[in-house]
């Protein structure tokens, strides 16, 4: 009988090496290269994976809590320590040691660091510069490619300004992928590592820059989230469900093998792209996929250390049209309704999981166009519906005609008709109602 087991995307990926190693597919110091393990730790694991199957890479203490942690009386004690005003200007190894002699509290001082840190009571310094080397390259392909684009005038004034977005694999420096866009941004990002995705597989890790599309440059302004959480950016959650890392450079020359890269494009390519005539992306792109990255790659491509591929394959579960996607959080109103981007959502009654007014819904726009509605992994059922139309609100106007003085002003109110029906009602009597005669009676 199967057994189910809760795996992460990190152990489904580890167990796929294993097996790799085990079928023959990869060498055991491939495999050792790619989980950053040792031989014999990569050698150790296989023969488990070989007699236990998948629940070899689970690790026997998920689940349960650590045997080393600390006491939680002695963090308290600690923390209500460092709170105290007269410890004001402490640094991390002084209060750890002050922590010892007074307290008689034995923790380490990264530890203290780290407590003080999160509760804001010491801020990290940055140290000045420091000797750097040169980073040597992967040794297989589809370990760490480098994505970037270039918003350049590829057509010399002859068509439109757009930016070329490049895939560059770090080991072999060959253009996995590239393509002409409009602009660089999140939607046109997703729709290029789509295509790159189903061509390659996916790479252990995309190699960046720092721009907003990849990273929070800002993490103040996301509020409500735990020391422990990171905001990310669409792309980045995108890459996390896929088990693909985001790496992002600390500056250009660190990932120069792209940034090298488009100083040749911006004078090749333009160049070629002009002998041929070419003037629109469509063709552009024509060019570049059939003609210009086979020939840049058989001239400037250089031969991995090791003849493996680190790109692993799409799985059943990775539905890409559902991870590539913008997702954004709504909250259900009392009446089922949520707006978002300023059109309103109603939610039917019966849905796939029970949802009341007050949850919180992931409004998820595909590349298709298309818009779901997310909550708990299931999708609920909705239908779009108009805004009621603005009124707005009719002040009243000062009338140009002649204005009269009103007689129930000057406490004399308005004489009625002659013919008035009040006048024929008091004339005639009809007002007078004909009330019973008194019953006396005798005691």
């Amino acid at each position: 009988m199967e057994e189910d087991l809760n795996m992460s995307q990190k152990q489904i990926n580890k167990h796929y090496v294993f097996r790799s190693v085990l079928d023959g597919k990869t060498s055991i110091g491939q495999a050792a290269k790619i989980l950053g393990r040792s031989t014999r730790q990569v050698r150790r694991l296989c023969v488990r994976v070989r007699a236990e199957g998948a629940r070899a890479v689970i690790h026997k203490l998920q689940g349960r809590p650590s045997n080393h942690q600390l006491d939680p009386e002695l963090i308290e004690q600690a923390l209500s320590a460092l709170h105290d005003p007269l410890w004001e200007g402490f640094g991390p190894k002084f209060a750890s040691d002050t922590l010892e002699d007074r307290y008689g509290l034995k923790l380490g001082s990264q530890t203290v660091r780290r407590w003080m840190a999160r509760t804001g009571l010491w801020q990290v310094r940055s140290k000045g510069a420091r000797h750097r080397l040169r980073r040597q390259r992967r040794p297989c392909v589809g370990m760490l490619v480098q994505l970037d684009g270039s918003d350049h005038d590829w057509f010399e004034g002859r068509g439109p300004r757009c930016v070329l977005l490049i895939y560059i694999d770090d080991a072999t420096s060959r253009i996995l992928y590239g393509e002409f866009v409009k602009v660089e941004d999140t939607l046109t990002l997703m729709k290029t590592t789509w295509s790159y995705l189903l061509k390659w597989g996916r790479p252990v890790a995309f190699y960046v820059d720092r721009d907003g599309i990849y990273k929070i440059n800002k993490p103040s302004k996301y509020e409500g989230l735990t020391l422990d959480e990171k905001p990310m950016t669409q792309f980045t959650r995108a890459m996390s469900e896929l088990a693909v890392e985001v790496i992002a450079a600390n500056s250009p020359q660190a990932k120069g093998r792209v940034e090298r890269g488009f100083d040749t494009h911006q004078d090749r390519l333009v160049k070629e792209l002009r002998l041929e005539g070419i003037s629109d992306m469509k063709a552009a792109n024509r060019f570049l996929w059939e003609t210009y990255i086979p020939r840049h790659n058989a001239r400037y491509a250089v031969d991995p250390a090791e003849a493996s591929d680190a790109h692993r394959p799409l799985l059943a579960s990775h539905k890409l049209e559902q991870i590539l996607s913008l997702r954004t959080e709504r909250t259900i109103m009392n009446d089922y309704v949520l707006s978002h981007e300023k059109k309103l959502m109603q939610v039917f009654e019966h849905q796939p999981v029970r949802i009341k007014p007050g949850d919180k819904v992931e409004v998820e726009q595909r590349l298709d166009g298309s818009t779901h509605l997310r909550f708990n992994a299931a999708y609920l059922n909705f239908k779009p519906i108009e805004k009621r139309p603005y009124r707005p609100m009719l002040v009243a106007q000062p009338s140009k005609a002649k204005q009269y003085d009103d007689p129930r002003s000057k406490g004399v109110g308005p004489i009625p008709a002659k013919d008035h029906p009040w006048r024929r009602l008091f004339l005639t009597g009809a007002h007078r109602v004909a009330l019973p005669a008194p019953v006396l009676t005798t005691l």
